[in-house]
């Protein structure tokens, strides 16, 4: 951002008024490079003196308003023809410009470490930055901000794709932006990644939305109550235990030519954290608000999989927070479903089930909230490695729901296999699907990753095989079945997909108790 001061009073004036005055200031993310929103009046917004007129200039269209009592100031200015680039200009007792400003499609991107994770880290990376040459393609990366109450804005700054810059991008939300500038004609596309690994999603919403439920009382209270107990002096007392430990266990792997174990560190107190309840839409979603966004894009739920159940309300409950703030309607929010991963691979006899519970809840959201999409991953993940590198196909799928949902493209299969309906018919169990068309496996063998359950809920290993449009599901354990349940457990890689080579989520046909229905 070009800044060109010029005062409109005098030294002297402002030493007998005991007052400096202020600049006309802009907030981070509206700079240099910056994407706007196709299809809607730009907002424009900052801060001034109270009362302060100000004056804004976006590529000859022009607006005008004044600083409220607490100096912020907003206005709706109607975009210039064209894509640009554009100059924004702003006047007040001074003058801001903002160069090489676009028109095009502004999205969110979202949740924890899989949204953040870098093109430096994906699949193939040396052969996606030396492709990378989109100046079309923008990505803003908001800092990591913590607040116990609404910032009005973010640090961070626009960045053109280009070989050198795109590495640092967010890899679902590059390769998701990517497709959109591919299909729809090299339109130019704004990545606002706002992300942080590690996260719960109860921190990415505003306290007004999570005591809005009486549902998650308990949970604020648990918060609360920690937040309440924590003892510095026995936290540091407790690390430095921790640490001399470790220096002890590493001088001797060391030795031994063995890996280090993992260093410890000093506990803070939990509202001082990213996963306090509204820490980070405090921080790094509140200061967005005026933006006008196409929409969202969403990877996060790992770090809520031991209360997955709870899932089910916290996460619609998340989508509407978000789309009554930013007050431009159910503006679509798509998201990844979890790829499979042993959260509890190294626990004997441990319960595998949560994780199918945590897609059991995504489900639930993209079949009860409107607008809504889900890319399936069980057929690229990694059970050892909770960052799965093929980001390029998660972020085509969250691209596929957009372009078919939201921008009309046709004759595109943007969703594998989701369960509709069953009914048992003589020992078996027929299932049916949404978006079934050409069920298959993708191996070419038998189907797996099926289980069937009679009147004692236990399910037992089943065969499952293609019958025309549906799935046919038995065992001879179960003579009587009631219901079915399909990768049920995080470490599963089923194969089944449809004609479009799309996999098919994971799902139950029954209500049993969820395990983790007891957890908050």
């Amino acid at each position: 951002m070009k800044v060109s001061p010029h005062l409109l009073f005098s030294i002297p004036f402002l030493t007998l008024a005991g007052a400096a005055l202020a600049d006309v200031r802009l907030p981070s993310i509206l700079s240099d490079h910056l994407v706007l929103q196709g299809g809607k009046p730009a907002v424009i917004w900052g801060w001034a003196d109270p009362a302060e007129k100000v004056r804004v200039d976006l590529g000859g269209s022009k607006a005008e308003t004044a600083a409220g009592a607490d100096g912020k100031w907003r206005v709706s200015v109607a975009l210039p023809a064209g894509q640009g680039p554009h100059q924004l200009a702003v006047e007040g007792r001074n003058r801001l410009t903002v160069s090489d400003v676009l028109v095009g499609e502004l999205w969110v991107c979202s949740g924890q470490s899989n949204m953040e994770w870098t093109v430096a880290r994906a699949e193939k990376p040396e052969e996606e930055a030396a492709a990378a040459k989109f100046p079309k393609i923008r990505h803003f990366k908001v800092q990591h901000a913590i607040s116990a109450s609404p910032l009005d804005d973010v640090k961070g700054a626009w960045v053109v794709c280009a070989p050198e810059t795109v590495p640092d991008f967010s890899a679902v939300g590059y390769f998701f932006g990517r497709e959109l500038h591919r299909q729809l004609g090299g339109v130019p596309v704004g990545l606002v990644g706002s992300n942080w690994g590690g996260t719960v999603v109860e921190a990415w919403m505003s306290r007004k939305s999570l005591e809005a439920n009486p549902a998650f009382k308990p949970m604020i209270d648990r918060y609360e109550t920690s937040a309440k107990e924590f003892d510095p002096a026995k936290a540091k007392e407790s690390y430095e235990r921790a640490l001399a430990a470790w220096t002890t266990a590493a001088a001797k792997a060391k030795e031994e030519g063995k890996p280090a174990p993992r260093k410890p560190a000093l506990a803070q107190r939990v509202s001082d954290g990213p996963n306090y309840p509204c820490n980070l839409y405090n921080g790094m979603i509140a200061p967005l608000l005026n933006l006008q966004i196409r929409g969202a894009i969403w990877y996060q739920g790992e770090s809520n999989v031991g209360r997955a159940f709870q899932y089910r309300s916290l996460f619609p409950a998340m989508i509407g927070n978000w789309r009554a703030d930013f007050a431009q309607g159910d503006f679509p929010f798509y998201f990844v479903q979890l790829a499979p991963f042993g959260y509890n691979r190294t626990k004997p006899d441990a319960d595998c089930t949560p994780c199918a519970e945590l897609w059991d809840a995504q489900l639930h959201t993209l079949r009860t909230v409107p607008k809504t999409g889900m890319a399936v991953t069980t057929d690229i993940g990694n059970i050892q490695d909770i960052h799965p590198k093929n980001k390029q196909d998660v972020g085509l799928r969250l691209a596929l729901w957009a372009l078919t949902q939201e921008y009309g493209k046709k004759g595109l299969e943007f969703s594998g296999p989701l369960y509709k309906e069953a009914k048992v018919e003589s020992g078996k169990i027929r299932v049916r699907f949404d978006h079934g068309a050409g069920l298959k496996a993708r191996d070419g063998k038998a189907l797996t990753h099926f289980s069937i359950a009679g009147e004692d809920q236990k399910f037992v290993e089943a065969q499952a095989v293609v019958d025309g449009d549906s799935l046919v599901v038995q065992s001879p354990a179960v003579p009587k079945p009631v219901a079915v349940r399909f990768a049920w457990r995080e470490d599963a890689e089923p194969n089944l997909i449809n004609g479009a080579g799309l996999p098919a989520s994971p799902f139950r046909t029954d209500s049993f108790p969820a395990v983790t229905a007891d957890k908050f």
